[in-house]
């Protein structure tokens, strides 16, 4: 299928599928006169990657992960390894904004009892 009917089939961007493409996480073929073309594993393969946005994981760490996540018969620990320490990744990042949205009430407190 052309990328336009990719892009209709997940409703994603053709842009985005182009940036999927040059990040390594979609392959296509190419015409003679150089159009794209993928086969219809593209269609789940577009719904994983945008999953795996969704749920925060950049295109680098996706590149990484792919190959495991799109072949069952290949999974391995090292993939639920893996995603694990994404999820604790993102659990610190979130502790640590929560401590500086306190400190930020804090000031905020502090201008307004100020400024009363």
């Amino acid at each position: 299928m052309r990328i336009g009917e990719l892009a209709a089939r997940t409703g994603v961007s053709v842009r985005s599928i182009r940036y999927y493409e040059q990040q390594g996480l979609l392959v296509s073929t190419r015409t003679g006169s150089g159009q794209r073309v993928f086969a219809e594993a593209a269609v789940e393969r577009v719904r994983l990657i945008q999953r795996l946005f969704d749920a925060g994981l950049s295109s680098r760490r996706m590149f990484e992960l792919l190959p495991c996540m799109s072949d069952p018969d290949i999974r391995t620990p090292w993939l639920a390894d893996k995603l694990r320490a994404e999820r604790e990744r993102m659990v610190a990042e979130m502790a640590e904004l929560a401590r500086t949205v306190a400190a930020l009430d804090v000031i905020v407190e502090e201008m307004t009892v100020t400024a009363a």
